[in-house]
C-alpha cells in the first residue's frame, strides 16, 4: 500500500514537472507573424497561443528537442515520453512507436540525433485538421543539412494527429 502511494506520487510530479516544461516552452518559441517559430532572439517578445494548433507543434517540438538534447538528465527520457503522451494523439503515438521499432531510430525526428534548431510553419487546414512543416537543422554553417517533417493536428483535440517526413 505505501509502495503504491509513493509511486503515485512520484509519478503526479512527474507529470506536473512535465507540464510545466510544457508551459514555459511558449517562452522560448517566437514567431515572425507569419507563423513561424524559431528559438526567441534575446530581443524578441516570446508570444503564443495554446488555442493554435502551430503554436503547439512548436511547443512540442521545443521541450520535446530540449529533453532530448539534455539526455546527460535522467529524468529526459520520461519527460520526453511524458511530453508525447500530451500532444499526440493514441493513434500518433502508434504510428511513432511503430516507426521507432522498425527504423531503429526516434519517430518524432525521424533521426538518432538531435536538431541543433527548428522552426515550425502553418501550412494549411481542412476537413478538421490543421498541417505544420516542422523544419529541423542539424548543423551551423553556410550548408546545414535540414529535414522536414509534415505534422497533422486535429482541430478539435489539438493533438497531434499524424507526421510523416516530408518531401
Amino acid at each position: 500500500m505505501r509502495t503504491t502511494i509513493r509511486t503515485r506520487f512520484i509519478a503526479t510530479a512527474g507529470v506536473a514537472a512535465v507540464l510545466s516544461l510544457a508551459a514555459v516552452t511558449p517562452a522560448l518559441a517566437g514567431s515572425d507573424g507569419a507563423g513561424t517559430h524559431t528559438v526567441a532572439a534575446a530581443t524578441a517578445a516570446p508570444q503564443g497561443d495554446p488555442r493554435s494548433t502551430t503554436d503547439r507543434v512548436a511547443n512540442f517540438y521545443g521541450a520535446y528537442i530540449d529533453a532530448m538534447w539534455d539526455n546527460e538528465d535522467a529524468g529526459s527520457a520520461a519527460d520526453a515520453k511524458a511530453l508525447r503522451g500530451f500532444y499526440l494523439s493514441a493513434a500518433a503515438q502508434k504510428k511513432v512507436a511503430d516507426f521507432e521499432a522498425r527504423e531503429h531510430a526516434d519517430g518524432i525526428l525521424f533521426a538518432q540525433n538531435v536538431p541543433v534548431k527548428y522552426s515550425v510553419a502553418y501550412t494549411g487546414s481542412g476537413a478538421g485538421h490543421s498541417t505544420a512543416l516542422v523544419t529541423l537543422t542539424w548543423s551551423d554553417g553556410k550548408n546545414p543539412e535540414v529535414t522536414k517533417i509534415k505534422v497533422q493536428s486535429d482541430l478539435n483535440t489539438r493533438k497531434i494527429s499524424d507526421l510523416a517526413p516530408a518531401d
